[in-house]
């Protein structure tokens, strides 16, 4: 929040506030928290309070959530330190605060009546102030006026030692520059990879005495994982699918509820260029029969073909336009024609035929879902009495032969993945099970159920040589030949360093032009990209990766252009990052000493009453 005061100044503030008031974030859990519990702390005197906490901490579980394409938890908030990262952030502002206040910084009424008045969200209809819309709509928010002012002017103060602290932080130019000709370095090397038919000799196969003592020096090779031995009981609505039944009457319904899904009629891919005047789109319309493209007309007037889009469209959406547009069998422009907006060309890029779907074609899938509904609304129906009978005390064993359940056993090691372990719940439960644990009900992600017990564990144990002694074979010839490719490519560097090219040996060279320290070579560990850029023009380095062996010399080094476009905005790019980064630091430094001078105190009981509303 500091860098966005930063960046953009004073009027920044009371956006933000403002904002939250429109969408109705000001007041969040005004009336679920008492006079008592008004703040979850504070730096010196400025306190953070409890809604400030609340609505802070409800983004950072949005945004995270959406991140992870799922709501997250409390629980799991807490877990990452997301409650905690909040807090700091917060109290860092608060800290900033305190100090501005102690130095007396302050905004004077004119220049807070001129912000508050300019809002949008405090105006008539007129256009101008109103005070009455100002009242409500803070009241609305849980603020009374001196409230929001006294918030406001604080914030603005935050923002002017904010600005003195970092205002015109630069990072040093040759830094930048130094960065940028790094990144912008380009190479031309040489390389080969050294496989078996490279070598002198093929590897021979090796003698037992040599697998078995192979097989005794790396025993964690050939040691079968930790065992762990369940027994459950689940049950998935595809299970209970045939004691569903559903008559004709029940699928019509559900099909002419979808019938927008079943019957939808043809589109086309349009898109829309509208003119001030009807002069305007003729003269338009000429340019484009001249030979002019859509787009050409687009970036005419300063837009982009995604400014033009209007997607997909139906006749009836494009309005008078529609069958002038629809009358088009193949892509082409028409126009100019008259909308709502003004005289418009049209350009029709795409054809979407209507879809038609019939009850009878629809019925089977249907039918489908409607029983995997039913399913899941029956398991839901029978949750409470299996709870109830494994809180009673019911083995496994009694649920499978007195319910729908079905019972099974499972070993699960790393990596068990199939059947009941394909579901992320089962693995996690079976990932904290303990022998003392009594079977409790999980959730499928499909509507399921489950309950584990854990019946036993089997210790990692060294597999018995015999058994192992093809895998022993297998493992002893893969570092055989990394040791072997190695050596060859050893050889071969040491050539090229006295003079030597690698088309000399013999072998099959590929070669790259213009490499970069950020660039990509196919098939190729990047671990050779490293090498060439620490390798001398002319020599030779040896690159072991991931059980292969290359040799790479670099042929040719070409200096970034410090006077190139791309070098020239690269440059102003790093500069303008570090010089953030810089701004970040000092602004993290001054608010940490703030804190140390002021003070911190916190209230547990407020930070967890509000994160007990966010459960």
């Amino acid at each position: 929040m500091s860098n966005k005061l930063r960046s953009h100044g004073k009027s920044m503030v009371v956006w933000v506030l403002l904002a939250m008031l429109v969408l109705g974030l000001g007041g969040f859990g005004m009336s679920n928290f008492s006079g008592r519990l008004s703040a979850i702390g504070s730096v010196g005197e400025t306190e953070v309070s409890v809604n400030d906490y609340a609505r802070a901490l409800r983004d950072a579980l949005t945004s995270t959530g959406q991140q992870m394409g799922r709501p997250l938890t409390m629980a799991e908030a807490s877990q990452f330190g997301l409650d905690r990262e909040v807090q700091g952030q917060l109290f860092g502002q608060a800290a900033v605060a305190e100090a501005a206040r102690v130095l007396g910084l302050s905004v004077g009424d004119v220049e807070l009546n001129r912000q508050i008045t300019a809002a949008q969200a405090f105006q008539g209809l007129d256009g101008k102030f109103d005070r009455e819309t100002y009242r409500s709509m803070l009241r609305q928010q849980g603020y009374t006026e001196s409230q929001f002012e006294a918030d406001l002017r604080s914030d603005i103060a935050r923002a002017l030692l904010t600005e003195g602290v970092s205002g015109g932080t630069v990072a040093p130019a040759g830094t930048a520059a130094a960065l940028a000709a790094f990144l912008t370095e380009e190479r031309a090397i040489s390389f080969v990879e050294i496989t078996e038919a490279g070598l002198a000799a093929p590897i021979a196969a090796p003698d037992e005495a040599t697998l078995e003592a192979w097989y005794k020096d790396h025993p964690e090779e050939f040691t079968s994982p930790e065992i762990r031995k369940f027994s459950y009981v689940w049950l998935t609505p595809e299970m209970l699918m045939d004691k569903v039944t559903l008559d004709d009457d029940t699928l019509r319904a559900a099909y002419e509820e979808r019938r927008d899904e079943f019957q939808q009629p043809e589109k086309r891919s349009v898109d829309r260029l509208v003119y001030p005047t009807a002069e305007e789109a003729a003269a338009a319309r000429a340019k484009l029969d001249a030979g002019a493209s859509f787009g050409d007309l687009a970036t005419e007037r300063g837009l982009s073909l995604s400014d033009t889009d209007l997607g997909e469209v139906t006749e009836a959406e494009l309005g008078a336009a529609g069958a002038a547009v629809f009358a088009l069998s193949e892509p082409g422009v028409v126009g100019p024609l008259e909308t709502d907006l003004g005289p418009a060309l049209f350009a029709m890029n795409g054809i979407s035929p209507a879809q038609n779907t019939s009850f009878e074609e629809a019925k089977a899938d249907l039918g489908a879902e409607a029983k995997a509904e039913r399913a899941r609304r029956m398991i839901g129906e029978m949750t409470t009495d299996l709870e109830d009978r494994l809180a009673g005390g019911a083995t496994l064993e009694q649920l499978a032969s007195e319910t729908d359940m079905e019972l099974g056993t499972i070993d699960m090691a790393p990596g068990t993945d199939d059947g009941i372990a394909g579901y992320e719940a089962f693995r996690a439960a079976a990932g904290k099970a303990t022998p003392e644990d009594f079977p409790e009900l999980g959730n499928l992600d499909d509507g399921g159920v489950f309950a584990l017990r854990l019946d036993g564990t089997v210790a990692p144990a060294l597999i018995p040589f015999d058994e192992a002694r093809e895998a022993v074979a297998e493992s002893w010839r893969k570092a055989e030949l990394a040791t072997r490719t190695k050596a060859r490519a050893e050889e071969l560097k040491a050539a090229i360093d006295a003079g030597q090219t690698l088309a000399a040996a013999g072998m099959i060279v590929e070669t790259t032009a213009k490499l970069r320290r950020t660039g990509f070579i196919e098939g190729v560990p990047a671990a050779l990209i490293d090498a060439a850029f620490d390798t001398e023009p002319g020599k030779g380095a040896v690159v072991a990766a991931e059980g292969r062996s290359f040799v790479v010399q670099v042929d040719a080094v070409a200096p970034a252009d410090p006077a190139s476009e791309e070098v020239t905005a690269l440059k102003a790019s790093i500069a303008d990052q570090l010089a953030k980064s810089l701004t970040g630091d000092m602004l993290d430094l001054y608010a940490r000493a703030a804190q140390a001078e002021a003070g911190i105190t916190l209230d547990s009981a407020a930070i967890n009453a509000v994160q007990s509303q966010m459960q």
